[in-house]
This record gives C-alpha cells, structure tokens and sequence, in this order.
C-alpha cells in the first residue's frame, strides 16, 4: 500500500482553495464559509476517528464498542434532524430520525455480523465500526431527504390536504401521494448508486481494498454485500421515519397540524 505524506494531503486541500477562489468570481462567496468549516470539520473528526478506532482494536471489548455505536446513532439522528428545512418541533424533531436509524442501520449490522460474517467475536470492532459506519451515513441521507420531502411538500399543500379532509378523506389517504413521493426521494442516492456502482463509479469500500492489496474479486464480493445490506437499510429507515412523520402531521382528530413543524 503506497502512504501518503502530509504534504499530499496539504496539496489536496489546495484544491479547495481552487474551489473558493472559483465561488469568489461566480459570486458565491457565502459558500466558502460552509467549504471550510466542513473541510475543517472532515480534517479534526477524521483524524480523532482514526486515534480512537486505534485505541478501540486495541482494546476489543463490547462495552466500548457499544459506547461508539450508541455516540455514531445519536449524532446521526442529529445531522438528520440539521439538514430539514422544516423540521418537527420538540422531541420528535429528533427522536424521529434518531428512531429510524437505530431501528434500521443497527439491526441490518447486528445481522451482518452475526449471521452473514460471522466475525470471531461478532463484536469485532475491525468490522462492527466500519459496517455500522456506512451503514449510518447512508440511511441518514435517505432519512433526510424522505422528510424533507414531506414537510415541505405537505406544507406547500396545506390547502390541497385540507380540503381532501373536508371531503371526507382519511388522514391516510390525503398524505397517501406526498408519502410515497417523500420515500421515492429518499430512496434515489442509493438506488442511482446501485445502478452506477462499477460501470460508472468505483463504490469507496472496494476502492479502498483494491488500493490495499486485497485481490478485485474479493472485494467485490465485500462491495455487492455491502451495497445491498445499506439499500435495505436506507429502504427501511425511510420508511419507517417517513411514515411516523406523517402520522405526526395529523392530531387524534385528523386535523394538519402544521404548528408542529419549524
């Protein structure tokens, strides 16, 4: 495996001095603000991730590793929750996310591990981290998106839904398209990057074990398997939380309570 110096990485990051100087001339200046702070932020959280997982092989014991698991779910239920335009007020506005993906990302790895890899101990932090890990980010894009989708489409049509409720309609029924509509969304990225995986673009996981010596075959295998397990668990995650988000439009009378949303 060929390693790479500080200095590659510090040339790396020119290239995002590239990309700002580019955002200054198109007139989108406001944008480097939001580039560096996530570079900065890709830079410090990378780093402290590879300290910790350093510490954590090291040591293979299932309390800290159920201790990581449980900090990766929770700040992943409070990215989904940062990235909605309108997003539930209270508890639910992040209970619901963070719901959806322990729900979804941690029993899809749960049973990779005991069932699929079989890894002595199944706790094994070397796959437990990783697999959770793309599992988390994956199912917290399509989270987003699906109710993203739905509150700013349900109220764009607050008029249209209300009146299918005057008209007799079921709570059920007037979210019924919305609904389908938020969880297609959610679904997209990972559906396009399926259809896109080794005719268009090298999925990261089988990259990263070419690059490392792994033979292709072996890493395929690896990618396909991990392909599927975060389609299924994206798939579900979507559901799940766009389903209670929509329920949560609704009071016990089947009323829109738009008041919930931000």
């Amino acid at each position: 495996m060929i390693h790479l110096s500080w200095l590659d990485l510090t040339l790396a990051a020119s290239l995002l001095v590239l990309l700002m100087l580019l955002c200054v001339v198109l007139g989108l200046a406001a944008m480097n603000r939001r580039i560096l702070i996530a570079a900065i932020r890709t830079v410090v959280q990378l780093l402290a991730l590879a300290w910790v997982l350093k510490w954590l092989f090291a040591q293979a014991a299932p309390g800290w590793v159920a201790l990581i698991a449980s900090v990766m779910m929770l700040a992943a239920g409070y990215e989904v929750m940062g990235r909605q335009q309108r997003r539930f007020r209270g508890w639910w506005g992040y209970g619901m996310g963070a719901g959806a993906i322990f729900s979804s990302s941690f029993v899809i790895t749960l049973f990779t591990l005991l069932v699929l890899i079989q890894a002595d101990p199944w706790y094994m932090p070397q796959y437990a981290i990783p697999l959770l890990g793309m599992q988390l980010g994956n199912t917290m894009n399509g989270i987003s998106l699906g109710l993203d989708r739905l509150t700013q489409s349900a109220w764009q049509q607050k008029e249209v839904i209300e009146a299918r409720l005057m008209l007799g309609q079921s709570w059920h029924e007037t979210i019924a398209d919305i609904r389908r509509d938020s969880i297609r969304t959610g679904l997209i990225p990972i559906v396009n990057a399926m259809a896109a995986a080794g005719l268009i673009t090298l999925p990261g996981m089988m990259t990263g074990q070419i690059l490392a010596g792994s033979p292709p075959l072996e890493a395929v295998k690896y990618q396909i398997l991990i392909m599927f397990l975060i389609a299924t668990g994206t798939g579900f995650g979507t559901v799940l939380a766009v389903f209670l988000g929509a329920k949560r439009l609704f009071d016990e009378r089947e009323r829109l309570c738009l008041h919930r949303l931000k």
